[in-house]
Formats: C-alpha cells, sequence, structure tokens
C-alpha cells in the first residue's frame, strides 16, 4: 500500500531547486574552470603541431582589350560551366591515373564540386550592395556586377611549403584545365559540323545541279525560239521574275537574259557549296589527327601547342595562291590562340600565393568548450548518482 506522504517526499526529492544549482556551481567552478583551461591548451597545441596551413593565390582575370567585354578570360556565364566540368574532369585524370606525382590526394579533393564553391571565391567589378546602391545612375552596371576581376584559391597543406605547392597546383589545373574543356568544345563543334554539314551540302549541291539542268533547257528553249521569231528584239525595262507567270510574255531577248542570269547565280551558289566541302575536307583531315591527342593529355595548354602544330604542318602542304582552303586554317588558328591567350597570359597571377596557419581561435575555443562540456557532463553525473543513492538509502530506512 502506497502512502500519499511518500510520494510527495520522493517528488521533491526527484525535484531540482535554484538552490541546488546555485551549490553546484559553487562547489564545480572550479573544476569546470580548470577543464577549461586545460581544453583551452590542448586545443591551441594542437593547432601548433597539427593545424594544416591555408595558401592564398589570386589570379587576376585581364581583358586585353578595353573596349571588349569578350576578351576578358573568363565570364560569368563560362566561370559557371567550367566550375560544373573541372571536377569531373579531375575524376577522370585520377582515375587514369595521369595525375602529376605527389599530387593524387589533391585531385581526389578537386573532384569535389563543393570544394570549387569553396576554394575558389571569384571577385566581381562590383559588389550586390555597390550594384543596388549604384542601380539608378546606369544599366551599363548591371555588366560590371557579372564582370569577374580575379579568383582567390584556396588550398590546404601540411606545411607552409606544402600548401603554397598545393595551391600553385590547384591554379595550374584551373588554367590548363579549363583551355582543355574550350579545345574540346571547339573540336567537338567542328566534329558536329562536318557531319551535318557535308549532308546539308551534299543535298544543295544536287537541288542546285537539278535545277540549273532546267534553267539550261530553258534557255536553249528561249534561243530556239528567238530564232524562229527574230522579231522580239526589244528588250524591257520592267523587273518581272523569269519564274512569274507573266513573263512568258516579255521580249524573248528579257527572257534570255533573265535565264542566263538565274544559270550565272546557280553556278556561283554551286561553286561555293563545293568550296565550303573542299573546307570541310580539310577540318575532316585536322580532326583525324586531333582527336587522338585528346586523349593523350589533359592539359589544354599543351594540347594547343600541339593542334596548332598540325594546323602549320597541313598549312605548309597547302598550296599558297588557294585562298579559300587557307580560310578555314584562318579561322581555325585564330579559336587555338585565343583560347591559349585566355588561359596563359588573360589569366595570370602578378603576386606569388601567400600562405599561413588559420584556426587558431576556432580550435582553441573548441578545446575549451569541449572539455568545459565533457567535465560538466561528470560532474552532473556524479550528481545524479549520489542523488541516486540517497534514495536508494531513504527508501531502506522507510522500509
Amino acid at each position: 500500500m502506497s502512502y500519499p506522504i511518500d510520494n510527495d517526499l520522493t517528488q521533491r526529492e526527484a525535484e531540482i531547486s535554484l538552490l541546488d544549482i546555485v551549490n553546484f556551481v559553487q562547489e564545480s567552478w572550479k573544476k569546470l574552470a580548470i577543464a577549461a583551461i586545460v581544453g583551452a591548451v590542448l586545443g591551441l597545441s594542437g593547432w601548433f603541431f597539427l593545424g594544416s596551413y591555408q595558401a592564398e593565390y589570386v589570379l587576376l582575370n585581364n581583358n586585353n582589350n578595353n573596349n571588349n567585354n569578350n576578351s576578358y578570360a573568363l565570364d560569368l556565364v563560362s566561370w559557371k560551366a567550367i566550375q560544373k566540368s573541372l571536377p569531373n574532369l579531375a575524376a577522370q585524370i585520377e582515375d587514369e591515373g595521369k595525375a602529376p606525382e605527389g599530387q593524387g590526394s589533391l585531385y581526389k579533393a578537386l573532384e569535389n564540386e563543393q570544394w570549387w564553391q569553396k576554394n575558389v571565391i571569384p571577385s566581381y567589378a562590383l559588389s550586390k550592395a555597390d550594384t543596388k546602391d549604384l542601380a539608378a545612375i546606369s544599366k551599363d552596371l548591371d555588366l560590371a556586377s557579372t564582370t569577374i576581376l580575379s579568383l582567390t584559391i584556396k588550398a590546404d597543406g601540411s606545411s607552409k611549403e606544402k600548401s603554397i605547392e598545393n595551391v600553385r597546383a590547384a591554379a595550374k589545373f584551373l588554367r590548363t584545365g579549363s583551355a582543355y574543356l574550350q579545345l574540346r568544345n571547339i573540336l567537338n563543334g567542328y566534329e558536329t559540323e562536318t557531319i551535318s554539314t557535308v549532308a546539308d551540302l551534299q543535298k544543295r549541291i544536287t537541288t542546285t545541279e537539278i535545277e540549273m539542268g532546267y534553267q539550261v533547257q530553258r534557255a536553249k528553249a528561249l534561243e530556239d525560239l528567238h530564232k524562229r521569231f527574230p522579231g522580239g528584239n526589244n528588250v524591257s525595262n520592267q523587273v518581272v521574275d523569269p519564274k512569274d507567270s507573266g513573263a512568258k510574255y516579255l521580249p524573248l531577248a528579257t527572257q534570255i537574259i533573265a535565264v542566263n542570269n538565274d544559270i550565272n547565280l546557280s553556278k556561283e551558289a554551286l561553286q561555293r557549296y563545293k568550296d565550303r566541302l573542299a573546307q570541310i575536307t580539310q577540318l575532316k583531315i585536322f580532326l583525324d589527327e586531333a582527336m587522338p591527342l585528346t586523349e593523350k593529355t589533359f592539359d589544354g595548354i599543351v594540347l594547343g601547342d600541339e593542334l596548332l602544330a598540325v594546323e602549320t604542318k597541313m598549312r605548309a602542304k597547302m598550296p599558297k595562291d588557294d585562298i579559300k582552303q587557307q580560310e578555314v586554317l584562318d579561322q581555325l588558328r585564330t579559336q587555338l590562340l585565343s583560347v591559349k591567350s585566355r588561359f596563359t597570359k588573360s589569366l595570370d597571377a602578378n603576386t606569388a600565393p601567400t600562405s599561413s596557419k588559420k584556426g587558431m581561435i576556432k580550435t582553441t575555443a573548441g578545446g575549451l568548450a569541449g572539455a568545459f562540456f565533457l567535465m560538466l557532463l561528470v560532474l552532473l553525473g556524479q550528481r545524479v548518482w549520489e542523488g541516486i543513492k540517497d534514495t536508494q538509502k531513504g527508501s531502506n530506512v522507510r522500509l
């Protein structure tokens, strides 16, 4: 049988009063303070002996033409695309075992998309606050707000020298990898063009040849008709489409001139199609040598030099007076040099990387808080255990 008085006593014993808390703090504050100090010392010691260095490297996004924003090595759109593609490229390099010696762990980190978002910070011409304050001045500020001035790259290392080595390697991969991705896009575009455009050109050539055959027949028929009726020598000044139904009532001389003009236009179009087909043939020859090179190296700067060497070799074999064939090589060379310039001269650093140990306050505070709460749990555990023992003794006495 239970008694109400005993239940009330048990409930009061289980409750924690404000006086109990004050007594607990008075009895334990020294232990808690000592534990916090010890934890802070351990955290600081760990930072000194185990803390890593972090290096920073700033790459300037230079504009070689002050009047043309397209001359920047990277704009906002291209940077976002490259930021998504570089982790996949790093993973491919790591999977194929082509990572530079001693940089395997770095390339594993580069495989993570979050690494690029955290450790490569673009600096824009105008911040969001500046854009908001100056929005009413000029619409040109919208362009400035998306213009990237520089990229700040961060990398960790066990020592100062290692962190600088890692940040230089990351910056090199950013430039060479970005150049590689853009070169692959150019080559893939040409490859697609050679497949789709050839079929379209062949269709146009066939259609034009058929139409020109009809035009030649029409011209011959008109000339025969003109011989039969030599009186129709007057030339009309009226501009009429020869294919129009009313054109048959024009003077024969006018119709003959119009049809021959159509024949000349068809011949010109046919020659243009054949010239373009010959240019695409040159592109195919270039791609046959270029595509295998993309499998041998992932360094876009090296790949660009190799592709330029292929272009130079093809140009040397081409007749100097064949300007139509040289046109396609000129276009190709311009694109290759543009990529090389963007990721060597336009995206470069004018200062050396800096390295320092960071996180001292964070590590020290973490050690302090960890030791403090651990000691607090221990003391509370002791107090709870003592309370349980006292409760058991009280129960035994009542029995």
